[in-house]
């Protein structure tokens, strides 16, 4: 009989209420604990999902019960958040961005393996149906030679949105905006499908929103396996046109929308494609990584989508927003203290 994994949640916000959905829907994990500093929140929190209360993290993650960690405080809060739960043994969900710079990025992976636990990145994208399909499709090489490889994220965020919390916006807590906050997980679809990217050049900035980071990015890249491509991402659609990725390789076309695939030509004709199951990014894909973490602590197994796996959409936001302050290209296989 499979032995429930016990969860915890640090940081009672918007998202916080779909990892506790997660974990409270599932057979195999029990949400035992959530802390927040704000303790009206946290108990109101607590009491919704039927946790205990702490409004001390350290005290928190000294319970010898408790397994399991997802941190859903602010992106630049997450490597403090991950490397004291690791030192108390706990294994970690971390939403995405883990970090906001490389370096704290790649301490939070070494202290994890050095002290034994798991860590996942949150990339429910992943998760879709559709995108499994995407990701063996491309695997078996059915589009041949990638030769052209587009993501878009056009959607819409006022400045209301932003004014509602003091870290909204800003380098220090943040770490950008429309690319970093919002289209990381289309930036993460892309590398994954279309391999790793060597080169950046792009610009970002403010447009129309009073903030420190972008609200608008765009991203011209070369990949490794030689093709070329671009990231367009705004937070100022209005209305909003989704979130894409198009991908055309020597033998057809692929468009994947909103975690459906679109369009799918090979060799001029259109596939057939199978009846996926139904599925939402929100809550389906954090559920499924709640659960598939549960079975990796019991298992001995690494998580479905690991710490590693969050490099790379960094560097090459991160790259971007370098490209932008210097005007000159990036190698992303330089490493730099962005």
């Amino acid at each position: 009989m499979f032995k429930q994994v016990r969860f915890a949640i640090v940081g009672c916000g918007v998202i916080a209420d779909i990892h506790a959905q997660g974990i409270n829907q599932l057979e195999e994990t029990v949400l035992s604990a959530v802390c927040d500093a704000d303790e009206e929140k946290g108990r109101a929190f607590a009491d919704k999902f039927g946790a205990k209360y702490y409004a001390s993290y350290e005290e928190m993650l000294a319970d010898p019960d408790i397994e399991v960690v997802n941190i859903c405080t602010p992106s630049g809060m997450h490597p403090e958040h991950t490397m004291l739960a690791a030192r108390a043994g706990k294994h970690i969900i971390c939403e995405k961005p883990l970090a906001i710079k490389l370096d704290d990025l790649l301490h939070m992976i070494r202290v994890c393996k050095e002290e034994n636990v798991k860590l996942a990145t949150v990339f429910p994208r992943r998760m879709a149906p559709a995108a499994q399909y995407v990701k063996q499709l491309l695997g078996e090489g059915k589009l041949g030679k990638l030769t052209l490889c587009d993501a878009y994220v056009k959607i819409y965020r006022s400045q209301q949105y932003y004014d509602s919390a003091g870290w909204r916006g800003t380098w220090a807590v943040d770490g950008g905006g429309a690319m970093m906050n919002q289209g990381i997980h289309i930036v993460d679809l892309l590398q994954w499908f279309a391999g790793p990217v060597r080169t950046i050049y792009g610009k970002a900035c403010a447009l129309q929103r009073s903030i420190e980071v972008e609200d608008t990015a765009v991203s011209a890249l070369t990949f490794e396996g030689g093709g070329l491509g671009v990231m367009v991402m705004t937070t100022t659609s209005n209305p909003e046109l989704g979130q894409r990725i198009e991908l055309h390789g020597e033998r057809g076309t692929l468009v994947y929308e909103d975690d459906q695939i679109k369009q799918l030509l090979i060799d001029g004709e259109a596939v057939e494609l199978p009846a996926f199951e139904p599925f939402a990014v929100l809550p389906d894909g954090h559920r499924i990584q709640i659960r598939d973490m549960a079975y990796a602590v019991r298992e001995g197994r690494e998580p479905i989508v690991t710490g590693e796996d969050g490099i790379h959409a960094l560097q090459m936001i991160l790259g971007t927003y370098e490209s932008s302050r210097i005007g000159k290209e990036i190698d992303l296989s330089m490493t730099a203290d962005w």
